[in-house]
């Protein structure tokens, strides 16, 4: 009797080993989707945040006024930082650039003072700089704000195109990752379906047969999910360490995001297939049991 009682426990023990390594490698998949997408708005907003904006200023302005331009500047909610180039600094870029003094040249410096100035991502986009452009031109001491239109207009809707396309494939990976876990758990519910055969006989109603069923299952999608978050984190820890730049894109917040949500997929998604794979079980005739 207790050897019997060893083997059942055995099998239940590795049946439920196997559910959780399956569901966990699932969730991982899923949760790499999802740490992509951060990683791509990361990405869209680091690129965003590093085009420079040049605010010339006048021929005439005085370093006191350059102070005062700079300032104001800084004050408003769409510039993330700013930085003052010089018109000797301006021509000594144009001398690397052009290979020769363009003041020998000319017999001037071109070049004029000017603030550098990064935008937040959520003000670079083609409406806002309109505004912004209005904006810093109301100042008297500012005769232009110099930008790449072109640039900004690749950037903004190649990272639309891109964020779409991962929406789309994190949409698609949803619905197999859903697949793959119900499978993985009616293969589970199928050893017991004539347990839930006999529940069903003795006047257990369908909530009833189905509770301990969910219940054992949430417990499997938590620690699958913490399971796969800890794969997650070990991934992007060796990643991080080959590739100091991924740090940037993702922050200590979007990955507790992260994990929370892989976590609650993996109750979701479990408790949803099981009610599922039981619901079979409980509609089924007896006799049908021996065919499935």
């Amino acid at each position: 009797m207790s050897v019997k009682k060893k083997v059942s426990t055995a099998r239940f023990l590795n049946a439920k080993i196997t559910s959780t390594i399956s569901i966990s490698l699932v969730l991982v998949l899923l949760g790499l989707t999802i740490l992509t997408l951060f990683m791509g708005n990361g990405m869209s907003n680091y690129i965003k945040e590093n085009m420079s904006f040049s605010v010339m200023l006048s021929p005439d302005v005085t370093d006191a006024e350059i102070a005062s331009v700079r300032k104001d500047l800084e004050s408003k909610p769409f510039v993330k930082s700013s930085r003052f180039i010089s018109k000797e600094e301006a021509k000594e870029q144009l001398i690397k650039d052009l290979g020769e003094d363009p003041e020998e040249l000319l017999g001037f410096n071109p070049a004029q003072d000017c603030i550098e100035i990064f935008l937040h991502s959520d003000y670079a986009v083609n409406d806002s700089i309109t505004l912004i452009n209005e904006v810093i031109l109301s100042d008297n001491n500012v005769t232009d704000l110099l930008y790449q239109q072109e640039a900004v207009d690749l950037i903004n809707n190649n990272l639309s195109k891109v964020m779409t396309v991962l929406l789309i494939l994190a949409v698609v990976l949803m619905f197999i990752s859903f697949t793959l876990i119900r499978n993985t758990i009616r293969l589970s519910v199928y050893s017991k379906r004539f347990i839930i055969n006999t529940m069903k006989l003795v006047g257990a109603t369908g909530r009833f047969i189905r509770r301990p069923f969910i219940r054992n299952n949430i417990l499997t999608g938590i620690i699958s999910g913490l399971i796969a978050d800890a794969i997650i984190f070990l991934m992007l820890t060796y990643f991080s360490r080959e590739y100091a730049e991924i740090q940037s894109l993702v922050s200590t917040t979007n990955l507790i995001i992260i994990f929370v949500i892989v976590i609650l997929l993996g109750v979701v998604i479990s408790t949803v297939a099981t009610a599922f794979a039981v619901n079979r079980y409980v509609k089924m005739k007896s006799d049908q049991l021996y065919y499935v």
